[in-house]
């Protein structure tokens, strides 16, 4: 295991999650499956996985509840399981602090595709050894916006002198906007960008983390320019 990706992969549904542990495993990631939230809280504390695949609607500790106590201790990537497209449970699992959603039922091979792309933003070889973490967009020293700092080569961000403790999904998207400040910059754009998807995808996993990080960040950090996008104001 300790030369493969681990994932940790809660489903309440037996069939579910045996086939989705089989079809993971097929692809060479080491899993770990559990039935509940508790359960999965306590493997996740014991294993460390590598990336969570939580659906939202498991007993003992929903899934959305499990993002928030993972996020709280952890910034391993989590990908959210949810029945409905539509659903408000995909909007809180990503509020939650969730890097993805995959809506259910799913192929196998899309989910795969999926776990792939958020592990290459955070570093992992899908399935395999870790690789080196992606180059970022942006390099080389500290760049100043107001009062927020950015040091691209540090991976560090401050705003008025203070540490701002990012995801990792949450500090690409940020070095996207600081690579071109005053850029609008589309919301399909960051998708390919940050999300690494080379296919269409659902623009709320933009929106909540834009949401997200100016909470962090400051909210009139980040302009939402109507009909366009988002921009960073220089």
């Amino acid at each position: 295991m300790a030369d493969q990706t681990h994932v940790l992969f809660v489903e309440d549904d037996d069939v579910i999650r045996e086939a989705t542990q089989l079809a993971l495993e097929r692809d060479g990631f080491a899993v770990t499956a559990m039935p509940d939230g508790l359960s999965g809280l306590e493997a996740f504390r014991a294993n460390r996985p590598d990336i969570a695949l939580l659906d939202v609607m498991v007993p003992g500790l929903d899934g959305v509840s499990l993002c928030r106590r993972i996020r709280d201790e952890s910034t391993v990537p989590v990908i959210m399981l949810s029945a409905r497209a539509d659903s408000i449970d995909v909007v809180l699992g990503l509020e939650a602090g969730a890097d993805d959603y995959v809506t259910k039922p799913f192929d196998g091979a899309v989910l795969v595709a999926r776990i792939r792309a958020v592990l290459r933003r955070f570093g992992h070889a899908g399935g395999g050894d870790r690789t080196e973490a992606a180059e970022d967009p942006v390099s080389g020293g500290v760049l100043a916006f107001g009062d927020l700092e950015i040091d691209t080569e540090g991976m560090e961000v401050r705003r008025a002198g203070q540490p701002v403790a990012l995801t990792p999904t949450e500090m690409r998207l940020l070095l996207e906007f600081s690579s071109a400040p005053g850029t609008v910059l589309s919301r399909d754009k960051l998708l390919e960008r940050v999300w690494d998807y080379g296919w269409g995808g659902d623009t709320r996993v933009v929106d909540v983390h834009v949401q997200r990080l100016r909470q962090k960040i400051g909210q009139d950090r980040i302009e939402t320019v109507r009909g366009f996008g988002y921009k960073l104001k220089a």
